[in-house]
């Protein structure tokens, strides 16, 4: 079930869920709704699957040049 691996991918990363929606979904209430019982369809299924596996974290590195 893909709540299921959503959860496993926040706390393995201790990504903020509303950001997880933004970047894997461009929706922000993506994981709120989908606690609450929302179906996916097969697309959004596909794209969040491809961003959890594809996923790599920030650096402290490439965030000491931000400024």
């Amino acid at each position: 079930m893909l709540i299921r691996k959503i959860e496993k991918f926040l706390l393995r990363t201790g990504m903020p869920v509303t950001r997880f929606g933004r970047m894997a979904a461009h929706d922000p209430r993506l994981v709120m709704d989908m606690r609450n019982g929302r179906e996916p369809r097969p697309e959004m299924i596909s794209r969040v699957e491809h961003f959890m596996n594809n996923y790599k974290p920030e650096t402290s590195a490439s965030n000491a040049h931000a400024g």
